[in-house]
Order: C-alpha cells, then structure tokens, then sequence
C-alpha cells in the first residue's frame, strides 16, 4: 500500500481538501509518512521579497500558508515533513517525486494562481502527465 505520500500543497482551497484525501488514504495505512511539498515560485518570489520585511518575514509567511494543513496532519496523528523547494512549481513538484521513492502524490486540481492555469495549464494536470507514480487531483 502507499507507504509515502508526496501532498504538493500551496495554501489554497483545493490544496485544503486535498490534504483531507491525503489524511484519509495516510490513515489507513500504518507506517504512512506524508510529505508537505510546497514550491515557492521564482516568477512570485521577487514581489515577494519586496512585500516581506525581509528574509525571516518571507519564510514565516510561507509556513503561515501551510499551517492550516500541519495542524489537520498533526490532529490526525499523521507522521509528516514539511519540505519547501525553489523554482516553478510544476516541473519542480515533477524533478521531486521522481527522484523520490514516493508511491503516491496527492495535489489539489487548482491552486493560488489562476493566470498561470488559463495560459499555461494546471500545475496539477503537468504532474498527472510526467511523474511515475499514481497522482490523485482532488476537486
């Protein structure tokens, strides 16, 4: 059975509802870890930067994001990790769990950024189609 769960998550909704699939596979299974993946956007990061009150503020606003999501894993009695990477989120989100041994990756089916899913496609639908492990986009 699915002994890591990889869940890509960016705040958002969808990435909420996902995290409560994630808990519910997660629970099932003894020994399951899931892995909290968030990607921080280099298109994103230097508007970022600019807005924060430095470097420790950024990172702070960063987990502040992803709090909700521990706090349901840690409620649950979920093992997790909470991992953050650099670059665009689909590829990125891609690298990682293919050069993981992760038997799982749940992703909400939209995220934070809208414009980029119009123009360039869903960060969801470019992980279905390049990791090689099963994917699970929650609505």
């Amino acid at each position: 059975m699915y002994q890591h769960i990889i869940l890509a998550a960016d705040g958002s909704e969808h990435s909420l509802r996902a995290t409560e699939e994630a808990i519910t596979i997660a629970s099932l299974v003894s020994n399951c870890k899931v892995e909290v993946l968030f990607v921080v956007d280099y298109s994103k990061s230097k508007t970022d930067v600019i807005h924060s009150q430095g470097i420790e503020g950024l990172e702070i606003s960063r987990r502040k994001k992803l709090l909700p999501i521990a706090e349901k894993l840690k409620e649950n009695h979920i093992p997790y990790e909470i991992k953050l990477l650099h670059g665009e989120p689909g590829p990125t989100i891609v690298e990682h769990v293919n050069g993981s041994e992760a038997d799982l990756v749940v992703i909400g089916s939209r995220g934070l950024n809208t414009l980029q899913e119009m123009v360039l496609g869903s960060v969801s639908h470019k992980v279905a189609k390049r990791v090689q492990c099963p994917v699970l986009i929650v609505k």
